[in-house]
């Protein structure tokens, strides 16, 4: 059996689950989610634990089993509590300021670039140089934070440019020059 498939879920209070086929249907006090699972496992709500079990043991049914399990986790975890990713950005004169639901960062183009935040999305901005991506779908908050890092990726050489909270930029030498005193 699968170790993270077999975990029961706990469905904290104020969230309501509905299973209807395949599609399952998610409700809480941050929104509302629904998916489509895979037609083979089988979800089963008894009180406020969910399971998903597996008909049979191959391979492919293995594999779907701790799949399935996560996503409906991450689907009661974002409409309980939501998801967050945190972007920093690096460099003189970088930053970023919020106008209505949009983006605008200054990140060392010629021009300012907007980001309009994906459905379900809402942007925020701390100080001048921290983003905070949240939302209830924890593929999309990923996805957004994914597209607005793309923007400026973190340079090899010095460092600038948009990068995860927490990320770890592994700088590259320079040149090494020439050497003085040799003749």
């Amino acid at each position: 059996m699968s170790r993270i498939g077999r975990m029961p879920i706990a469905i904290p209070a104020g969230v309501k689950v509905n299973i209807e086929g395949e599609t399952v249907k998610v409700k809480g006090p941050k929104g509302e989610l629904n998916r489509s699972l895979p037609a083979d496992m089988r979800v089963s709500l008894e009180g406020n634990v969910l399971t998903v079990s597996r008909p049979g043991d191959s391979k492919e049914l293995r594999s779907l089993h701790g799949l399935t399990r996560s996503l409906l986790a991450n689907m009661v975890e974002g409409v309980s509590k939501g998801f967050e990713k945190t972007l920093e950005i690096v460099g003189v004169g970088f930053r970023a300021e919020k106008s209505g639901n949009n983006l605008i960062l200054r990140i060392g183009f010629s021009h300012t670039v907007e980001v309009k935040p994906l459905p379900g999305i809402s942007l925020g901005v701390e100080g001048a140089n921290r983003i905070k991506v949240t939302g209830v779908n924890k593929e999309v908050v990923g996805e957004m934070a994914a597209e607005i890092r793309a923007l400026r990726p973190p340079d090899a050489y010095k460092g600038k440019g948009i990068r995860y909270a927490g990320e770890i930029v592994h700088l590259k030498p320079g040149k090494a020059g020439k050497v003085v005193g040799r003749k």
